[in-house]
């Protein structure tokens, strides 16, 4: 019965090698399997982060060039253009060496292992595990979608004034106008002084004139300066605020002028 033991245990040692190695496969499997839906997840997050990229593209924002590819493992085997090489001589070899001998080395000599060989992309020393690969790629891909959230956080705010509120950016810049009307209202004033300007004129900017002008020239600024690049409609001016701020700075600082040219004198 030695032979029967024998034989028993031969098909108890292939029973367990098949199992192990139905295991095996399973687990390869699953491996396979998890990869490709790592991969089919990055390929959506890199599709919508095109699609975000082309929409930031159209709001005004400067777009993203695609990188140009660099050369895959195994670059550098096919036939380079103006290399010099001699025809039938190895692609890459100095013309006179032979078939397969690396540039500059002695013909006859055995080919060596090519730059890079064994390192994974970059050089980086991976081995090429797909694993490795793909989770350096979502760190990759993660690290995309901060910077645009960061670039879409930035576009969502105006140019002019951005860490302001909309209320005090339209404060600000219809004021600021106002001021600059009450400039050119000094100006007038000098010149009604001097008789280059008749007072029915300096009345009439003052009152009615610079007021308007520099409503309508804040309105315009905010327009242009204070919407953000990614607003789809127009932002709030304040046209009201801004009206009744015009109207009292400038007749308000024509009656301060006057007041000091009364004390001046």
């Amino acid at each position: 019965m030695a032979g029967y033991d024998d034989y028993a245990a031969a098909v108890r040692q292939l029973s367990a090698r098949i199992r192990e190695g139905e295991r095996g496969a399973a687990a390869e499997a699953e491996r396979r399997r998890s990869l490709h839906a790592g991969v089919t997840q990055l390929g959506q997050r890199l599709a919508a982060q095109e699609q975000r990229l082309t929409q930031l593209a159209a709001a005004g924002l400067p777009a993203v060039a695609d990188p140009t590819p660099g050369p895959g493992p195994g670059a550098g085997t096919g036939p380079a253009v103006g290399s010099g090489s001699a025809p039938g001589s190895a692609p890459g070899s100095a013309p006179g060496s032979a078939p397969g001998s690396a540039p500059g080395s002695a013909p006859g000599s055995a080919p060596g292992p090519a730059p890079g060989a064994g390192t994974g992309p970059g050089g980086s020393g991976v081995d090429g595990d797909p694993a490795v690969v793909l989770a350096e790629t979502g760190r990759l891909v993660d690290e995309a979608d901060r910077l645009g959230q960061q670039a879409e956080a930035l576009a969502q705010r105006p140019a002019l004034l951005p860490t302001w509120s909309p209320t005090a950016r339209a404060v600000a810049v219809y004021a600021g106008c106002a001021a600059v009307g009450a400039l050119v209202m000094l100006v007038l004033v000098v010149a009604n002084g001097i008789g280059v300007v008749d007072g029915f004129t300096l009345g009439a900017l003052t009152c009615a004139g610079l007021p308007l002008i520099s409503f309508v020239a804040g309105w315009l600024i905010l327009g242009r300066w204070g919407r953000p690049a990614l607003a789809s409609t127009d932002p709030p001016r304040y046209a009201p605020l801004g009206f009744v701020v015009c109207v009292l700075l400038v007749p308000l600082a024509y009656c301060v002028t006057l007041l000091l040219f009364r004390v001046v004198r």
